[in-house]
């Protein structure tokens, strides 16, 4: 793992394809946490605030063969498999051109080979059946499951580690560690470490802590080729930090941890790395997302006849 003090340090811009992912994700997020607070989103909304850059820098390490399991906080999930804002929003809002014809909601997304649940510790045993078949009918594909720290707490999670090691899957598991289960900090729900419990099962495990997308993928290169060519099952503990609440307005953690997030934050840093060429991207998908609003919330409901 990186040394702490490479965490704070300012990364170089990404290409232009990554910033405009990133920022996709951002106001996309940031619109949600809007449109929620004007009373036009049901039900709840868990943003991925401060972590996008997570399944951005995995992005090019998944093929289209690969299967996404992704959780409850997994708008930037879908959104970097797919690019397909308009849809995810029409979703969440019920409108016409939905993904899952407004069913499935913010959490519960089914698209090709990506599925989302909120039931936290589902995905990683259903991932490794995935694993299970792909081993034996497409090798070289992999299962990737997204969980975060709170979900260690499943002993679900364990049944799916005993099972992949046992019979060497191909599954990476992508832990996105904010250091917060909920409300409730990491340090006084899990004993000992994720490190120590995937290697329980002989299951390797490799820490994360810095937010440079090129240095994430170079790291990472070499491992997936292992998931994918020898049939290892591979644990990626990110250290990241979640910039908003729970979901919509819970946030519960005091100021000082707030403060703390807000100074990982890949938004900020890439701002002052090239203040020029980041304010016109953030501009031109800060508009582009608001445009797609405008369009999706003016749709008619999404109507679905489970006969049809």
């Amino acid at each position: 793992m990186t040394e702490p003090s490479a965490v704070l340090a300012r990364p170089p811009l990404p290409d232009d394809g990554d910033l405009d992912l990133l920022l996709l994700i951002r106001h996309f997020e940031l619109a949600l946490l809007d449109l929620f607070g004007q009373g036009r989103i049901n039900g709840t909304t868990h943003t991925c605030l401060g972590q996008e850059y997570v399944p951005v820098a995995l992005r090019p390490l998944l093929g289209e063969m690969d299967f996404v399991f992704s959780n409850h906080r997994g708008h930037g999930h879908y959104l970097a498999r797919f690019e397909d804002p308009a849809g995810l929003l029409a979703e969440i809002l019920g409108r016409e051109g939905a993904v899952c014809r407004g069913v499935g909601g913010s959490q519960h997304i089914l698209r090709d080979r990506y599925m989302s649940t909120g039931v936290q510790g589902e995905s990683l045993p259903v991932a490794t059946g995935v694993a299970l078949h792909l081993k034996h009918t497409s090798p070289g594909a992999l299962a990737c499951v997204y969980i975060g720290d709170g979900t260690w707490g499943e002993g679900a999670v364990y049944e799916a580690l005993n099972i992949a090691s046992l019979w060497r899957l191909p599954l990476l598991v992508v832990v996105e560690n904010n250091g917060i289960a909920q409300s409730t900090p990491t340090a006084r729900q899990m004993a000992g470490t994720i490190r120590a419990r995937a290697r329980a099962f002989g299951v390797r495990h490799h820490g994360i802590d810095t937010s440079d997308i090129d240095l994430i993928r170079d790291d990472l290169a070499p491992l997936l080729s292992e998931v994918r060519l020898e049939n290892r099952p591979l644990v990626v503990e990110f250290a990241t930090h979640r910039l908003g609440p729970h979901s919509k307005g819970d946030d519960t953690r005091p100021r000082e941890a707030v403060r703390d997030a807000e100074a990982h934050d890949w938004y900020r840093r890439y701002a002052e790395a090239d203040p020029g060429r980041f304010a016109r991207a953030d501009e031109a998908r800060r508009a582009h997302v608001a445009a797609i609003v405008q369009e999706v919330a003016a749709r008619p409901l999404s109507r679905w006849d489970p006969c049809a």
